[in-house]
């Protein structure tokens, strides 16, 4: 059966993927995993934003220097139904190095 509906043009957003570590052991201990969806910062190119789940209503995302990104994995790409594809990787960051995490919301009264 032929594909009759292919994606929309992915935004595409090219990290530099280094070598893998040589010393597994050494580099698991000194660096920690993030997963998501790799975006441009939207100020400052010394910086990558990783939402960590794109197409959800809930979703929250990291901030990171790409001077403290070791090495990045690509894991898979997802769809909407709408088509739009959305690169998924797996980032290692070096411990210690500093990142923020953020989570918007709505600012309303949940009182009922």
């Amino acid at each position: 059966m032929p594909l009759r509906q292919f994606p929309d043009a992915v935004k595409e957003f090219a990290l530099q993927v280094y070598e893998r570590p040589m010393d597994e052991t050494e580099f698991y201990e000194n660096h920690i995993a993030f997963t998501g969806a790799p975006q441009k910062h939207f100020f400052d190119h010394e910086k990558v934003v990783l939402v960590v789940d794109p197409f959800s209503f809930n979703t929250s995302y990291y901030e990171f220097k790409t001077s403290d990104i070791s090495y990045v994995e690509e894991l898979q790409t997802t769809v909407d139904k709408n088509g739009l594809a959305i690169n998924i990787v797996r980032i290692w960051v070096k411990k210690l190095a500093i990142g923020i995490r953020s989570t918007p919301f709505v600012v309303a009264d949940t009182r009922f």
